[in-house]
């Protein structure tokens, strides 16, 4: 089975026979140069190493790029549908593609994206740099403390550069969630990936409606479709963070599915010390306030979190081992 007849079995064997905004056309304003809007080869180009990650809109490969010396690469098959469904509520506002803000964006705790297209059959293709490590979701669901042992607080710092960054270009990434953080192998490094349901940062996009996101993860003023900015990141950032260090969820229940959200403005988060009563009280101050209900009483900015976090030279105290709940 070719790569692009995997990406069809998956959708149910059905092409739109289009792309959704052909992709990437123009560059937003910020253009790195790369390749942007040509046709893709799949299927001659391509030998699929295997299926890598689901994402919200698309289907994400590893596969052998053999305009590159064979390297591994990800390949990123939008689903043209969910594309359109999404990018259609901004037509008026004329908002950059996925593929064209992935372009853009160059730090070293966000995934590289090489080229941007629409494959032979239509599909919009992202063609980005691979990263083999496990995706910190996994890692959290599976309680593998090998891969967060001793690392938590260089990666704390990394995943807040990341969005850092991100909120530099005036983006809000919309999706800030675990299953969006790789952790790179053999290292104490992170990349953030899925730009699918980032928007600029300007008054057009962050109108009441856009109820997009991972709802355990989603902050109040996206659940209940109030205006947002990019405060709904720090919020996604700082549950994240919460999970990372205590393996639970701040609004712990049974329920994960999208009504867990509509907990995040009517019960009150269980405390990081009470949780994980190990945690450095400073640290856990500072998580705490990132996912404060209401936006006004959140931690302002990302800076503002760094600011705060370098003050933290430990994660746990006097070197207590973590968490790992039984």
């Amino acid at each position: 089975m070719g790569l692009l007849d995997s990406f069809k079995s998956m959708l149910g064997g059905k092409s739109s026979g289009k792309s959704s905004g052909k992709s990437s056309g123009k560059s937003s304003g910020k253009s790195s140069g790369k390749s942007s809007g040509r046709a893709i080869d799949l299927e001659g180009r391509f030998q699929l190493e295997r299926t890598a990650v689901t994402g919200t809109m698309a289907k994400f490969f590893a596969a052998k790029d053999s305009n590159n010396d064979n390297q591994v690469v990800g390949v990123k098959v939008l689903d043209p549908e969910k594309v359109e469904a999404f990018e259609g509520r901004f037509k008026q506002f004329k908002k950059p593609s996925e593929g064209q803000i992935a372009l853009g964006m160059h730090h070293p705790n966000v995934v590289e994206t090489y080229e941007v297209g629409v494959s032979t059959k239509g599909f919009p293709v992202i063609i980005m740099e691979f990263v083999r490590g496990p995706v910190l979701q996994n890692v959290i669901v599976k309680k593998q403390e090998q891969h967060l042992a001793g690392k938590r607080l260089k990666l704390i710092k990394s995943m807040a550069e990341a969005l850092k960054y991100v909120h530099q270009q005036e983006f809000i990434h919309r999706d800030i969630c675990p299953r969006n953080f790789i952790l790179l192998p053999g290292s104490e490094d992170i990349k953030l990936i899925d730009f699918g349901l980032t928007v600029p940062a300007e008054p057009p996009y962050m109108a009441p409606g856009n109820r997009t996101g991972t709802p355990l993860y989603m902050s109040p003023e996206v659940v209940r479709r109030r205006p947002t900015d990019k405060r709904v990141d720090i919020f996604s950032l700082g549950v994240t963070f919460y999970c990372m260090i205590g393996y639970k969820h701040p609004w712990q229940g049974d329920d994960v599915t999208g009504r867990a959200a509509l907990n995040h403005d009517t019960r009150e988060p269980k405390e990081l010390t009470d949780t994980c009563p190990n945690v450095n009280p400073a640290l856990a101050r500072i998580i705490m306030k990132m996912i404060e209900p209401q936006a006004d009483d959140r931690t302002r900015s990302i800076t503002d979190f760094l600011d705060s976090y370098r003050r933290i030279k430990e994660i746990y105290q006097d070197d207590a081992p973590s968490p790992v709940a039984g």
